[in-house]
């Protein structure tokens, strides 16, 4: 598809998709200062940019990233299961700092977010992140990584942590803050960076449940965690006290979103607590990292009963080929654990509520491109021969032919005071 010039801010497409309720076919959207304030089916009111035979699709949300791993061209090894693939993945970050710059792979991984219909990333920053690239992207929320085991790490945050939370800000991205994993993070360290993210009214993320040897580590302090650490001289000669998973998720729910990241592996306890605190929390899963580190995928039967969101993420290109939210959906979809409506819909409003963003990605949208003339456009948005066609944030084409052109016309008389429908 592409465009030289549009001249109005009504769209028309073969199939528009609202997850809000059934496809609508020869469907039509209006857009207004980057909202959307109206959609229907049937002859559009007013002048029409017809996108021809396509799905148009709420913008995807990839709820769990890091963009640091986004130059890689193959996913690293997982052998040995999580600890061993850490045990690698550090070992690369110690190599490659010279040779390659963290600020180019993470404006790659933007770029590639933005060509596979990404519109707004959950990222997890390790160091303060560099700015942005000029060029309009995906809205992010990144959520400032705390890692340590010393009796010293929760009193240093007190210092870095507002600091970095500053600089995020001002560089036009959504903060967050996100304690590591029970296997890395003390508690007054993690209690620490929650507190602080509490009282700024900022959501927060924690890997948990990724591994089946994490719980053995936080009971016992052995086992592949802990030869992990003392390989990689992380390890204090004071033992930490450590937290479990559902330790950690009551704390989460203190804040005004939390986010658990994997989810493979909790236990009865933590799920009970999930449930309880469904209301502010959501779990991210990442299926194919799952599958490389783990050998199974997540356990969407046991989420669902706990009654909580579930949103999906890529986790990195250090677990997953790529950074196609879509791929993540197919592999849950061919796993057997849900349809593809219900993907699409972990991958737009529930990604979107994880991060706490669902007010600003409502009006962001995906334009996919079938191969082949479809019926049931849930299942077409999966097939892999579907091409992403043109990725809008907030009306503004990010990607594809309509990319550098805005959607919408805005006035102060009109748009100013428009009321947003969401997809």
């Amino acid at each position: 598809m592409t465009v030289d010039a549009v001249g109005t801010s009504t769209l028309r497409a073969r199939h528009v998709v609202p997850l809000a309720g059934p496809p609508i076919e020869n469907g039509w959207l209006r857009i207004e200062c980057g909202r959307i304030v109206a959609v229907g089916g049937g002859t559009a009111p007013g002048p029409a940019f017809d996108l021809g035979d396509v799905i148009v699709l709420p913008g995807l949300v990839n709820a769990h990233t890091h963009l640091e791993f986004s130059s890689l061209d193959v996913p690293l090894p997982g052998e040995g299961g999580l600890p061993g693939w850490i045990g690698r993945v550090v070992a690369m970050r110690r190599a490659r700092i010279a040779a390659d710059p963290v600020p180019a792979a993470i404006h790659a991984g933007l770029e590639e977010s933005a060509r596979a219909g990404v519109t707004t990333i959950g990222e997890i920053a390790t160091a303060c992140p560099p700015a942005g690239p000029a060029r309009p992207g995906p809205r992010l929320r990144v959520f400032l990584e705390a890692l340590g085991l010393s009796a010293g790490a929760g009193a240093a945050a007190c210092a870095t942590v507002p600091r970095d939370l500053a600089i995020i800000a001002g560089r036009g991205a959504a903060a967050g803050v996100s304690p590591h994993a029970p296997y890395s993070v003390a508690s007054p360290l993690g209690r620490r960076v929650l507190e602080i993210a509490r009282r700024r009214r900022l959501p927060a993320a924690m890997h948990l449940g990724e591994s089946a040897a994490e719980a053995e580590f936080v009971a016992t302090a052995r086992g592949p965690f802990r030869e992990l650490l003392e390989s990689l001289g992380a390890w204090p000669a004071i033992p930490p006290r450590l937290l479990t998973a559902a330790d950690w998720i009551s704390l989460l729910a203190k804040g005004p979103r939390g986010v658990v990241v994997h989810g493979t592996f909790l236990d009865d306890d933590a799920l009970v607590r999930l449930g309880r605190h469904r209301g502010r929390l959501a779990v991210v899963v990442c299926p194919r990292t799952a599958r490389l580190l783990a050998g199974t995928l997540p356990p969407l039967a046991r989420l669902r009963s706990a009654g909580v969101r579930v949103a999906i993420g890529t986790d990195s290109r250090a677990s997953t080929p790529d950074l196609s939210v879509l791929a993540e959906c197919r592999a849950l979809c061919d796993g057997g654990l849900t349809s593809p409506a219900e993907a699409l819909r972990m991958a737009t409003v529930h990604g979107a509520w994880a991060l706490a963003m669902e007010r600003q990605a409502g009006a962001d949208l995906v334009v996919l491109q079938p191969s082949r003339p479809t019926r049931d456009p849930h299942e077409a948005a999966l097939d892999p021969t579907t091409r992403v066609a043109a990725t809008l944030r907030a009306g503004t084409a990010i990607h594809g032919g309509l990319a550098g052109q805005r959607l919408s016309a805005c006035s102060a008389a009109r748009g100013g005071s428009s009321r947003s429908r969401s997809l």
